[in-house]
């Protein structure tokens, strides 16, 4: 990133990586376009582009130096974006430019948990076997991704499939949340049958 005022060529690279075209991504970059430039709001083309899951951009951006830790104003950046749009093939995208696991939202939160609140189960399972990003790892909110996908799921097919793939990755079923409250007791609360019925067969392991 750079102090200057963003040029013709950023602004066309911002709206090529919105818009998902690649060639004209190529050519903002050749016009002399900062791959670090940003928005009035903090956001890199390569954020706009993980926001819009334009991988073809995306990819082109990472082999173009693009940090993919850069955050935006809302501490939005495009590896934990992945796990809120739940896109696989933007993970991959991401991978070859070194993304921080450990990089947190505004919310403290990985990109693990965003994906695991919202049911994107092949996300979740991917980003588990092909990273060493924090299973257990805690929230402002005193939450892990499972006990998100409890509290915030809807005790689906979805929320059970990543129920099932965090605690087959290790993830620790009896880790409260901070009213000292577990994954398996708010799954009860909500009448969640078969999530309690899985995360208490966890427990007993």
């Amino acid at each position: 990133m750079t102090d200057r005022a963003p040029s013709p060529a950023d602004h066309a690279l911002t709206a090529a990586a919105r818009e998902g075209d690649p060639d004209a991504a190529r050519a903002a970059l050749a016009a002399g376009a900062d791959v670090g430039a940003r928005d009035a709001d903090g956001r890199t083309a390569l954020l706009h582009a993980a926001l819009a899951d334009e991988v073809a951009v995306a990819r082109l951006l990472v082999a173009a130096g693009a940090d993919v830790n850069a955050q935006d104003a809302r501490l939005d950046s495009p590896w934990p974006v992945t796990g809120v749009t739940g896109s696989v093939a933007m993970m991959r995208a991401l991978l070859p430019g070194g993304p921080d696991l450990a990089r947190r939202n505004r919310y403290g939160g990985v990109a693990l948990i965003p994906a695991a609140e919202r049911g994107h189960a092949g996300y979740v399972r991917a980003v588990l076997a092909e990273t060493a990003i924090d299973v257990d790892h805690v929230n402002d909110l005193g939450w892990t991704a499972l006990l998100e996908a409890v509290v915030l799921g809807d005790g689906g097919a979805a929320h059970q499939e990543v129920v099932d793939a965090l605690l087959a990755h290790g993830a620790d079923p009896l880790l409260p949340d901070s009213d000292g409250v577990t994954a398996r007791a708010h799954a009860e609360r909500r009448g969640f049958r078969e999530l309690a019925a899985t995360l208490l067969a966890a427990e007993q392991r």
